[in-house]
C-alpha cells in the first residue's frame, strides 16, 4: 500500500482530552472504560451506541489510539454522509472501469485504512445489499471491489457506531441481526449528558480552553450561577451542545446570558417540532427568587438604573435586561423609569 494513501490519517494523541473528560465519574461510563481496556489488542470489530452528540467519534479515536493499530491510519466514513448509491464504492473501492468516470482502479475505505482502524459512522443507514457485503467482510476478512472478480483480503479493524435502535430497526426489517450480533462482539453504550451532569465542570475546563485556544480569547470560568443553569438542561444535543453553547460565550463574552439562550432555543426547538420544551428540567433555574431580590435591592438602591445596577452586580447590561423580562418576580416596565416596583 503506497505510504502517500496514509498521509492525513494519523491522530494526534494531543488532540484528544484526557481519560478524565472522555469518561467522566459516572458509573457507566467507567465501565465502557473498561471495557476499552479489555479490547484494546484485539482485531474484533467494536460497536458503538449512543444519541448524536454523545462523543462516538472521540471514543473511536480513544479506542484507536489504545490499540495495536495505533500507528496505523484512522478512517472515517460517514454513511449518511455519501449517496446510497456510492457508498460501496466508497467503502470498497472499484475496479478500472467499473462505474462512470472510474478510468482507473480507485481504493476504498477499507483499503486505504489497512494496518489500522475504519470507522464506519451512521452504520444505520447502509442499505441491505451493503449491509450483506459487510457482514461477508466481518465474517471472512474479505472483499471485492466494485466489478471485481478477485477477492481481497482486509487488514483493518471495523469500530461501528449509530445513534439508532438497531433492536427496533431488525424488528421493523431495515437492519440485518446476523450482520448487528456480528458487529456487537464488543457493544458500548455511550451516555448522554443528562446522565452525566457531575462530569460538566471538566468538559467544560476542556471545551473553554480548546475553543479560547481558537478564537484567540480568554476561557471563560464556570461559575456557581453558571453551573447551575447548565445541571438545569438536559442537554438533546449532549456534548456538540454543550461545546456550542461555550463557543457562543467565548465570542458574545456573556455567559450570565446562557440561560436565558437555552430558553429561546429550547423554545424555538419545540416550536419547529410541535411539542413541549423538552431541554428544561425545570424553569425555576430562570428565575430564582434569591437572585431576584438582590437584583431588586441594587435596583432600588440606585434609583432603578440599570446600567449602574448591572455594573455593581458584575453581570453584563444585556444579561441584567434578559433577567428582568423573563423575571416572575420582577415585572415588565410600566413607567419611563424603567421597571414598576412590585407590589
Amino acid at each position: 500500500m503506497p505510504a502517500e494513501l496514509h498521509q492525513g490519517f494519523q491522530i494526534d494523541p494531543a488532540d484528544l482530552p484526557s481519560e478524565a473528560v472522555v469518561f467522566g465519574n459516572t458509573a457507566a461510563m467507567l465501565e465502557v472504560r473498561d471495557k476499552i481496556e479489555c479490547a484494546r489488542e484485539g482485531d474484533f470489530p467494536v460497536l458503538l451506541q449512543g444519541e448524536s452528540g454523545t462523543g462516538k467519534d472521540l471514543l473511536a479515536r480513544y479506542l484507536h489510539l489504545r490499540s495495536g493499530r495505533r500507528e496505523g491510519p484512522f478512517v472515517k466514513l460517514s454513511c449518511a454522509a455519501v449517496a446510497p448509491g456510492l457508498l460501496e464504492g466508497e467503502l470498497l473501492g472499484y475496479e478500472e472501469g467499473a462505474a462512470p468516470g472510474t478510468d482507473e482502479i480507485r481504493c476504498g475505505l477499507v483499503e486505504i485504512a489497512s494496518g489500522g482502524t475504519l470507522f464506519l459512522d451512521e452504520i444505520g443507514q447502509m442499505s441491505w445489499t451493503l449491509q450483506r457485503k459487510l457482514l461477508h467482510l466481518l465474517q471472512n476478512g474479505r472483499y471485492f471491489r466494485v466489478g471485481g472478480r478477485e477477492e481481497r483480503q482486509a487488514q483493518v479493524r471495523i469500530v461501528c457506531a449509530t445513534n439508532v435502535n438497531l433492536a427496533k430497526a431488525i424488528e421493523k426489517g431495515t437492519f440485518r441481526r446476523d450482520l448487528f450480533h456480528h458487529m456487537g462482539v464488543m457493544y458500548l453504550r455511550l451516555s448522554p449528558l443528562r446522565e452525566r451532569k457531575e462530569d460538566i465542570p471538566q468538559l467544560w475546563d476542556f471545551f473553554a480552553e480548546k475553543l479560547a485556544r481558537k478564537f484567540g480569547k480568554q476561557a471563560p470560568q464556570l461559575t456557581p450561577e453558571v453551573l447551575q443553569v447548565l445541571e438545569q438542561w438536559n442537554w438533546p444535543g449532549n456534548l456538540c451542545e454543550l461545546e456550542n453553547c461555550i463557543a457562543r460565550v467565548i465570542i458574545l463574552g456573556d455567559e450570565e446570558g446562557i440561560g436565558e439562550e437555552l430558553r429561546r432555543q429550547a423554545a424555538f426547538t419545540s416550536a419547529m417540532e410541535g411539542q413541549p420544551e423538552r431541554g428544561w428540567r425545570s424553569k425555576s433555574v430562570l428565575r430564582p427568587a434569591a437572585a431576584d431580590a438582590v437584583i431588586l435591592q441594587v435596583l432600588q438602591a440606585n434609583r432603578w438604573n440599570q446600567r449602574k445596577t448591572a455594573g455593581e452586580l458584575k453581570r453584563s447590561y444585556r444579561s441584567l435586561l434578559y433577567r428582568l423580562r423573563n423575571s416572575g418576580v420582577l415585572q415588565r416596565p410600566r413607567s419611563r423609569r424603567g421597571f414598576s416596583r412590585p407590589e
